[in-house]
């Protein structure tokens, strides 16, 4: 069943309107995620080609910046480079420009070498299946500052380049928790329920679909996802189901909206961990968005999370 399908249901037998609730107005300016392969590129302009190969020309801010492994000139992005943009005014005007980035989320399964460089398989859960990614000699200091014990069954989260199939690590998105991924410590006794808003960490994943909006989300009931390991948080998530709308904020930004459950959060829900890019979030994981969604709340995915508070949309 489609998550339209079952939203439509759910407002029906509950006596809700069946239109979407909107979140609280803003006064920031919005900002829209765009996504598309670049074909022309110049100091001043970018043309691309979206998933249903339409072009689209968005002029590049004199302010704008642009991360490709690294941060970089928005020029220096390479014809051919698939790319997320965050633009302003109806997304005809690109401020910050990623591309070919790529999240890598899971469990470790198993090691290698191949000269300098350390290839890492990765369980990225049941609905994600296996990855291997590269390490790069160059990066592997900054991964292991962050990641230390990079053993089989330690969860592991990096964001790094995906280019012609190989993916490659370049920076530590969190600090890797220090228990093991069975071993996720337990929720507070009591939450405040559906209605409050509960704060912690926000992040995003690249298994989405190209453009897709919407979140994944932990604590989802299990004959209701096809998960046997969903419903697992250190944080005290209420039980929601696939199709419901859930409340976004990001605290940093003061940005806020009502987004989906598409997909099952259960390799999320292990990480019980802490968003320090302004201040610092309490501890879990409580939501993981699409690129598109978490670009338009003013997330920059290069740091891979933002302070968030969620709640029943």
């Amino acid at each position: 069943m489609g998550v339209e399908r079952r939203y439509a249901l759910a407002s029906a037998a509950l006596g809700r309107s069946g239109v979407p609730p909107q979140a609280e107005a803003e006064e920031r300016p919005a900002l829209s995620g765009v996504t598309g392969e670049i074909l022309d590129i110049s100091p001043h302009l970018v043309i691309l080609a979206n998933s249903e190969g339409v072009e689209e020309r968005l002029v590049i801010a004199p302010w704008a910046t642009a991360w490709h492994g690294r941060p970089v000139a928005p020029a220096e992005l390479p014809i051919g480079a698939r790319v997320i943009v965050r633009a302003r005014q109806s997304g005809r005007v690109a401020e910050r420009l990623w591309g070919d980035i790529t999240r890598v989320t899971g469990v470790i399964l198993s090691l290698g070498k191949e000269r300098k460089d350390l290839t890492v398989e990765l369980d990225c859960g049941p609905h994600r299946g296996r990855r291997v990614v590269v390490i790069p000699y160059a990066a592997s200091g900054r991964l292991r500052v962050r990641h230390p014990q990079l053993e089989p069954g330690f969860l592991f989260d990096a964001i790094g380049t995906r280019v012609e199939g190989v993916t490659f690590a370049q920076l530590p998105a969190t600090s890797q928790p220090a228990y093991r991924a069975t071993a996720v410590p337990p929720p507070p006794p009591a939450y405040g329920g559906v209605q409050s808003r509960i704060s912690g960490a926000a992040a995003w994943s690249d298994a989405f679909d190209d453009g897709e909006a919407g979140a994944a989300y932990p604590m989802l009931e299990r004959a209701d996802s096809g998960c046997e390991d969903a419903g697992v948080s250190c944080t005290g998530l209420p039980y929601l189901a696939l199709g419901s709308m859930l409340y976004v904020g990001n605290v940093c930004e003061s940005r806020a909206s009502v987004l989906p459950i598409v997909a099952c959060g259960c390799v999320a829900g292990r990480f019980c961990d802490r968003c320090v890019e302004c201040g610092t979030s309490p501890r879990g994981r409580i939501v993981e968005l699409s690129p598109v969604s978490y670009v338009e709340l003013g997330g920059d995915l290069a740091k891979g999370c933002f302070n968030a508070r969620v709640g029943l949309g």
